[in-house]
């Protein structure tokens, strides 16, 4: 007897192939990001610091930026600000997602330009609702 395979083209549809640019230095983080998007249509790309994702927003633009704040080279507060003072770049949506909780980290996220702040550790299905709602 055979297992039916699960029918994941209501979820892969819903994206329509948008693009998704994950900055995340915690190698299991990133595949639990990854996994849970890909899962839901979306093209995931990855880099592990800010200046690596900084290099690839260059040569292509993708449809949101999910970013952790704590990394190496170039943090994600730099990597924000980086992304917000760039003109091509400017309105490219952010959502920052860290294990940095602290009042003041958040607004700091927000003053730069992170359109929304959640900390770790996180709900992948909250996460993926929240990428579905900022890319309609």
């Amino acid at each position: 007897m055979t297992t039916p395979a699960i029918n994941t083209e209501k979820n892969a549809g819903d994206a329509d192939k948008r693009i998704v640019l994950v900055v995340e230095d915690d190698p299991g983080i990133l595949r639990q990001i990854a996994f849970n998007l890909e899962l839901h249509g979306y093209t995931v790309e990855t880099a592990i610091t800010g200046l690596q994702a900084l290099k690839q927003l260059m040569n292509r633009r993708p449809d949101l930026l999910i970013t952790d704040v704590m990394m190496p080279e170039m943090d994600g507060n730099e990597l924000v600000a980086s992304v917000r003072a760039d003109s091509e770049l400017a309105d490219l949506p952010i959502i920052m997602l860290t294990a940095r909780s602290q009042d003041e980290d958040m607004v700091q996220g927000y003053q730069n330009g992170t359109d929304l702040y959640l900390t770790k550790p996180f709900n992948p299905a909250e996460l993926v609702t929240f990428v579905k709602r900022i890319l309609g």
